[in-house]
């Protein structure tokens, strides 16, 4: 059975839960949801919950250390269970991918994003699969109070669609691999017509 570590990123407490650099978390939660699963137990400074798909074991981490402190969960998972990063995927929020788009993407930068730069500088390098959740740009600059920003009640309405096919793409990627699953789902776009 091959094992993963799923991190999705956030920071914890109720006044982050539903802003835009959750979107890890909310993705995380969303699978949590559909599959029935408890991410409740503390261990590797975060919450972990474990799913089954096939043949794959899933370990899904919430790091509770906020954003800029990510990579020492991560860390924590990966080592207890010696896994190399090609067995880490980390779900994110990404400034430079339109609201309603999702994508794969293995290996990078962190593109200014504290969580990423966080696992990056713990880890050493990028190599590791991102699913990353597009939640757009501000109209105007600032984008601390934008991607800590309460996510808006129209895109909230949207939001379980374009996590549910952040899921289908994950689905793809552990049954046909990861070149597949970005040929087939990274030009899809989530928003209704």
């Amino acid at each position: 059975m091959k094992t993963f570590v799923i991190a999705g990123l956030g920071n914890p407490g109720p006044s982050y839960q539903w802003t835009r650099h959750n979107a890890g978390f909310l993705f995380l939660d969303r699978l949590a949801q559909l599959e029935n699963l408890s991410m409740s137990r503390k261990t590797f400074s975060g919450l972990v919950g474990e799913w089954t798909y096939r043949d794959c074991r899933l370990i899904l981490l919430k790091p509770q250390t906020f954003m800029n402190l990510s990579g020492q969960a991560v860390m924590q998972a990966l080592q207890f269970h010696k896994l190399s990063l090609s067995h880490l995927i980390v779900v994110h929020d990404d400034l430079d991918l339109p609201f309603g788009t999702i994508r794969l993407k293995l290996g990078g930068g962190h593109g200014g994003h504290n969580g990423l730069r966080s696992i990056m500088g713990q880890l050493g390098k990028g190599d590791f699969t991102r699913l990353r959740i597009g939640i757009g740009r501000p109209p105007h600059g600032d984008t601390t109070n934008y991607v800590l920003g309460t996510i808006p009640p129209a895109e909230m309405e949207i939001l379980p669609r374009i996590l549910d096919g952040g899921l289908d793409m994950l689905e793809m990627m552990l049954d046909e691999g990861l070149p597949k699953a970005m040929s087939m789902h990274n030009n899809k776009n989530y928003l209704p017509l």
